[in-house]
């Protein structure tokens, strides 16, 4: 009978320190919404007249981020940040974002937040759109554009029956379903790890926006009946399909991280015939809330599955809203997706870059908290890693903050002092504390004054205090040329020492003119 009790001792035991060791490292899942303006989530923005009770549960579950920001107001160098935890203008990607054809940017020696949790026991997903490069087998005698969207004449140097090198598999993740790119750059078709799924016989382009026959995407390799439609039904799927599988597994203490990068609400806006109409606004309301529903998708398959507890999920944006969502018909029906903010996707203004970022811990993290901490899609990788109790080198996440004492609601830490934010022209800004210091004399993007179009007058940098003047109306560097230096050269420090964050010096990937003054009426944005 001792033996007996020891033995059941040890095995209670056993059990104990094998839930809490599962505690420790809980389950990740990172939604990351495709255009989603800060003003276009409820929570965020009581106005605003889209419904998205999803996300604002996750808000109610968890934590609000006021002050969240992406390392760029665009999508490729957004994503290459959220996935490294430094910013991507370290790289050879300087402006602009690369297209569906285009070589791979991420290193393939540099740690990612999959490899980083691959290497401490978890299995690794990534779901939806990568945006990120991936080496294709190139047709000889063709070529494809390394840096930019490729043209007409290169949607077809890729030869798609060869499998795809170095993609999303190469840089941590076990299993890869989705898109190469946006859903309006060629190929029009589903990828499973390296291969295509159906081989995109067809020349032909989507339609753009739900209803509208006069715009359509760039037209190349389509998958047969490959429509744009059933996209997002396609990845909630196979989210869901992923979680019901690791289900056991994270509960007995082997945990997973999902990716699950959305393609909506950016072009095509295509609505599925069961929300259209549903916002009362125009179709870009209509996708943001079926958008909202593939949320909803998300946390029902976790609660499902009993893995709601000790899952940290975290609903975000890659950007600002796009003018393709048609401001002007939203700003008439009383909804502003970029809600108080100036400017939108593109900008060096907030309206391209402060986007929603929520954040639910049930297991850890008090509900209803509201926090105004600075914050960045990079800080992601080093959160986690506190999380999981992983040290990161020197030569990894440069960039990347945790906020894990915000969510914890701790004293102590490092946390983040100041922000670079980076436009589509490749334009910077500092944040740091309220003052806010772009060095262009507009928004260095897609909304008024866009480049070359600034007055002759107009000064070469912005500072706002963006406390006082969130809208960003006021010019305030005539006024403050101490705080105009003193951010100046905070910048160029950053610059030069390969990194944000405490850590040894690290160099950027290649020399670079790293903070771009641009004379008035000079230069231009691409698009």
């Amino acid at each position: 009978m001792r033996m007996t009790f020891f033995k059941h001792l040890a095995l209670l035991t056993l059990a104990l320190v094998s839930a809490a060791q599962a505690a420790d490292k809980p389950n990740f899942v990172f939604i990351l919404c495709d255009d989603l303006g800060y003003g276009d989530v409820r929570c965020l923005n009581p106005e605003g007249k889209i419904p998205t009770p999803n996300m604002d549960r996750i808000a109610k579950e968890g934590v609000i981020f006021t002050d969240a920001h992406t390392p760029s107001s665009v999508c490729t160098p957004t994503r290459y940040g959220t996935v490294t935890g430094r910013y991507n203008w370290r790289t050879k990607l300087q402006s602009g974002v690369l297209g569906g054809l285009s070589p791979h940017l991420i290193a393939t020696d540099r740690m990612t937040v999959a490899s980083m949790l691959k290497s401490q026991g978890y299995k690794t997903a990534c779901i939806g759109k990568w945006h990120m490069g991936m080496d294709w087998v190139v047709k000889e005698g063709q070529t494809v554009s390394e840096l930019t969207i490729e043209s007409r004449e290169q949607a077809w140097s890729v030869d798609f029956t060869q499998p795809a090198k170095n993609g999303p598999n190469s840089v941590g993740f076990d299993y890869y379903f989705g898109i190469s790119a946006s859903l309006d750059m060629v190929p029009y078709c589903f990828i499973e790890n390296d291969r295509v799924t159906v081989q995109p016989t067809e020349d032909r382009e989507l339609e753009m926006i739900q209803g509208l026959d006069k715009k359509f995407t760039r037209k190349g390799p389509a998958a047969p009946g490959f429509t744009g439609y059933e996209v997002l039904p396609t990845l909630a799927s196979h989210a869901e399909a992923f979680l019901k599988e690791r289900a056991a597994d994270a509960k007995a203490g082997k945990p997973f991280y999902l990716h699950l990068p959305l393609t909506s609400p950016h072009t095509p806006i295509l609505p599925n015939p069961e929300w259209r109409g549903k916002s009362s606004l125009n179709q870009y309301g209509d996708f943001v809330m079926e958008t909202d529903a593939i949320v909803g998708r998300v946390l029902k398959a976790l609660d499902d599955n009993g893995l709601t507890e000790n899952t940290v999920v975290i609903m975000t944006s890659d950007n600002g809203c796009s003018p393709s969502a048609n401001y002007p018909e939203l700003l008439a029906k009383g909804h502003n997706p970029s809600a108080n903010l100036r400017g939108h996707k593109a900008d060096i203004y907030d309206g391209g870059h402060r986007v929603p970022f929520l954040v639910r811990w049930p297991a850890k993290v008090k509900a209803g908290q509201i926090t105004s901490q600075l914050t960045c899609l990079t800080d992601f990788m080093a959160t986690a890693a506190d999380i999981t109790d992983t040290k990161l080198p020197d030569n990894a996440a440069e960039d990347s903050f945790s906020f894990l004492p915000v969510l914890l609601g701790q004293d102590g830490g490092v946390l983040r002092q100041s922000l670079v934010h980076h436009s589509i022209g490749g334009y910077f800004a500092l944040r740091e504390g309220k003052w806010k210091l772009a060095f262009c004399p507009g928004s260095g993007g897609w909304s008024e004054p866009r480049p070359g179009k600034e007055a002759k007058d107009a000064p070469s940098v912005q500072l706002f205090d963006m406390e006082a003047d969130i809208g960003e109306k006021n010019n305030l560097q005539a006024e403050h040329p101490e705080i105009v230096a003193s951010l100046t050269m905070k910048l160029k420090q950053i610059i030069a020492d390969g990194r944000s964050t405490p850590g040894e010096k690290q160099g950027n990937d290649v020399p670079v003119e790293m903070i771009k003054k641009s004379p008035p009426n000079k230069g231009k944005a691409k698009k």
